[in-house]
């Protein structure tokens, strides 16, 4: 039987509320990951193509290493450092804190973050860009200041929930310093209605092999008496 394509674009529509899948106590902060998803300003909208054969379906995805909700390794601004099949995942899993920045407006200073950090943890940030369904010039980012803060401070993990960590037309310089660090970066999380404070994370990007980033599944947890 000859392969028919069922769907030229488009996959199946999710659920009218993705969150409900996740369970009690579980938060999920990752956006479904569709043709709708927000794109960094410039970047390709992902393709999907559903087809049929023999009785089974399968699905061609064409997308970008840093679409949807996802992580960014070293290697993704400093030629031959660490790839994403490389991080350890110690790093991904273990302690975090939510920042509630929402009003500290589109550039996050040193100052924003002072006081709020603590060494060894993970830092996710919410800001007005959580739930979005697209993103203009400007959107929420970390000051090359705030990002000499969090490298000194003991960080393992810092995300955002907008499409990219640094302001629009960057110098790589905020990424350069995260990264540079061992930082690993997670970019356009969805962390509505998620209350600041300390929870317990998982994030697993795709273990792809030499690559400069994944999208991952990111979720918290009640955090974990004694977890790293």
């Amino acid at each position: 039987m000859r392969s028919r394509e069922i769907l030229s674009r488009g996959a199946p529509s999710p659920p009218d509320d993705p969150g409900s899948l996740a369970g009690p106590g579980i938060l999920d902060l990752t956006r479904p990951l569709g043709e709708s998803v927000p794109v960094y300003p410039g970047d390709p909208a992902p393709v999907f193509r559903q087809v049929e054969r023999d009785g089974y379906t399968c699905t061609d995805l064409r997308l970008t290493t840093h679409t949807g909700t996802h992580l960014d390794a070293p290697s993704h601004y400093l030629a031959g450092e660490t790839s994403v099949d490389r991080i350890p995942l110690q790093r991904l899993v273990g302690k975090a804190r939510v920042l509630d920045m929402e009003n500290a407006g589109d550039s996050i200073t040193a100052a924003s973050l002072s006081g709020k950090l603590q060494a060894g943890k993970r830092i996710l940030i919410r800001t007005r860009a959580s739930g979005a369904g697209s993103f203009g010039p400007e959107f929420p980012h970390l000051t090359p200041d705030a990002a000499r803060l969090l490298s000194g401070s003991g960080i393992l993990v810092v995300g955002i929930d907008s499409p990219s960590i640094e302001a629009p037309g960057g110098d790589g310089s905020v990424h350069r310093e995260l990264l540079g660090k061992g930082i690993a970066i997670l970019e356009l999380l969805d962390l509505t209605g998620v209350a600041e404070g300390d929870y317990f994370m998982v994030a697993l990007p795709l273990r792809l092999e030499g690559l400069d980033g994944s999208p991952a599944r990111v979720i918290l947890l009640a955090d974990s008496e004694g977890a790293a």
